[in-house]
């Protein structure tokens, strides 16, 4: 059989679908010829299986540890390799500690064939996984032989569906009677539920809409020859409104010592009158190796014979593998990713770090519970309650960014013409009709458009803010759609300011140069396309009744 050092990996991430931030990547083996199933073949006609498979797993925690991220790490192990004895994992358990990687930051996936092993032998190897620390999956659910007894006691953090299930979605009942019923078990049993293999958009909506909080697949990412670093997957969520607040904005100083600092230098800085809550451990590059939380540190030396046992000896003996995120982590990436790494000590520091792993600050997991309740509490209270969308605030935060950053934009507004008599004549029920109808379009275009931002500024005026190349499929979604209000036909007006790098000065100014182009695009019969830029005299009717259809215009 090749040797697991000769193998290279993929990475693949998990994504959130709350958050749109990645929780965990995959390893996949790439052996140079043949496939990984052959090669295991190979192996276990040779007799080898449980050391070739596991030897796969040290081979990707090393590949790992070249580029390596903080988030979860998930290993394939056949469920054949259950029927080892726990010696044979000592060179797993050297690689991660070679790799700064703790057990439980690592997810081991258990695929098929299960019929081999005997459920109960199956079951006292995971156990024993377990007891080493590792946080267990099942993989492949639904496409091979998992038997539900195994299903019902196995030690699992999380279940994978299938690709093969998924394919019916979302308009096959059984594969959506399939997936509820698993939903309902992972509720029930604290587990999660991961869809794999999500390849398109429909797929993709249907998991989400299902409830499925976590999806892996080509579509979201493929599998890269690196772990990604945690990014936002723009499809996961919509982006109509105002960006999440950041674990930058809940950073407090931390207290650090040298990483040789012994028991009694950390004793007497958790002793001082403004005690901090934890200290922080860092090498010579600033770099954080160790945590002590102030409560059980000071427990452990100043309990009977603790001064005697620890006061000379280096701190790191009764300290903890510091749990770290980098600052410009959003803070729902940031309470995604501590739920999804089963980090159970909530009330101690986090450790905040830059790019290159250096320590910056601490937060804790409580602040930013409750900064993000807080953000959440403000925004819904700003939502319009018809569309469910932010007001102007919104729009002007993120015109004010990009003239900020010298970023080219196109701020545009749209209404419906003639409302008040839409109103007088379908009634004011269809009017909210059309205008929820319209709001429901805005939000579909931002989900797709990862720059656009959209605002309800009041009845049935709109606001957004893309990208130049943006623009086009704005224009072109929101009026080749016909819009009627209880049957009564309806046209819109778009009107557009392209905005060059430094062509514009404020937001103010933005609103003062659409007023009269939103004019300009109401005189236009039929629905209404009008487009300028700033300094420029020239007005040019894009769409209209006379007009020839969408035209290139911006660029």
């Amino acid at each position: 059989m090749k040797s697991p050092r000769a193998v290279r990996f993929a990475f693949q991430p998990l994504y959130s679908l709350h958050t749109g931030g990645v929780v965990a990547h995959e390893a996949l083996a790439r052996p140079g010829r043949g496939t990984v199933p052959e090669l295991l073949a190979q192996a276990r006609r040779d007799g080898r299986l449980a050391e070739a498979d596991v030897g796969l797993a040290v081979a990707a925690v090393r590949q790992d540890a070249e580029d390596p991220t903080s988030l979860p790490l998930h290993l394939n192990l056949s469920a054949r390799t259950l029927a080892a004895p726990p010696s044979m994992y000592e060179g797993l358990l050297e690689a991660l500690g070679d790799a700064d990687r703790r057990t439980r930051d690592v997810v081991l996936e258990i695929g098929p064939p299960f019929a081999p092993l005997p459920p109960g032998r199956a079951l006292a190897g995971m156990r024993e996984l377990t007891e080493l620390g590792f946080r267990l999956a099942l993989d492949g659910l639904g496409r091979g032989d998992l038997p539900l007894g195994l299903l019902v006691e196995a030690p699992i953090d999380l279940v994978k569906l299938d690709r093969t299930v998924l394919r019916g979605l979302p308009d096959d009942p059984a594969s959506v009677a399939v997936a509820e019923a698993l939903l309902h078990y992972t509720n029930r049993t604290g587990t999660r539920l991961v869809a794999t293999g999500v390849e398109t958009d429909a797929q993709l909506d249907a998991v989400r809409n299902l409830g499925v909080r976590i999806a892996q697949g080509h579509l979201l990412a493929p599998p890269t020859a690196a772990g990604p670093a945690p990014a936002l997957l723009t499809r996961a969520r919509p982006s109509t409104g105002a960006p999440a607040p950041c674990v930058g904005d809940f950073l407090r100083p931390a207290t650090t010592l040298p990483e040789s600092a012994t028991c009694d230098e950390v004793r007497a800085v958790l002793a001082a009158a403004d005690a901090p809550s934890g200290v922080v451990g860092v090498d010579e590059l600033n770099r954080p190796r160790w945590s002590v939380d102030r409560t059980r540190f000071l427990v452990a030396v100043t309990g009977p014979y603790g001064h005697a046992l620890h006061a000379k000896r280096p701190a790191a003996r009764l300290a903890d593998t510091p749990h770290t995120i980098e600052a410009r982590a959003g803070a729902m990436e940031f309470l995604e990713l501590v739920t999804d790494a089963a980090w159970g000590r909530t009330g101690d520091d986090v450790v905040v770090v830059d790019e290159l792993g250096r320590c910056l600050g601490v937060v804790l997991v409580t602040e930013v519970v409750r900064g993000v309740a807080e953000a959440k509490v403000e925004a819904a209270a700003a939502l319009n309650p018809l569309t469910r969308l932010p007001g102007s605030d919104t729009i002007a935060r993120d015109v004010a960014r990009r003239i900020t950053i010298g970023e080219p934009f196109v701020a545009a507004w749209l209404d419906i013409d003639g409302f008040k008599a839409v109103n007088d004549t379908a009634g004011f029920a269809a009017g909210d009709d059309l205008i929820r109808e319209l709001g429901a379009a805005l939000t579909e275009l931002a989900g797709g458009l990862r720059r656009m931002r959209v605002s309800h500024v009041g009845g049935d005026d709109f606001l957004v803010v893309c990208d130049v190349d943006e623009i086009a499929t704005v224009a072109g979604a929101l009026l080749d759609r016909s819009w009627s209000a209880d049957g009564l036909p309806v046209t819109v007006s778009l009107a557009t300011l392209v905005c060059a790098s430094g062509a514009i000065g404020s937001y103010q100014d933005v609103s003062r140069l659409l007023a009269p182009l939103k004019m300009r695009a109401k005189a236009v019969p039929g629905s209404s396309w009008v487009l300028s830029r700033p300094g420029a005299e020239r007005v040019e009717v894009l769409r209209g009744i006379g007009t020839r259809g969408l035209r290139a215009a911006v660029g």
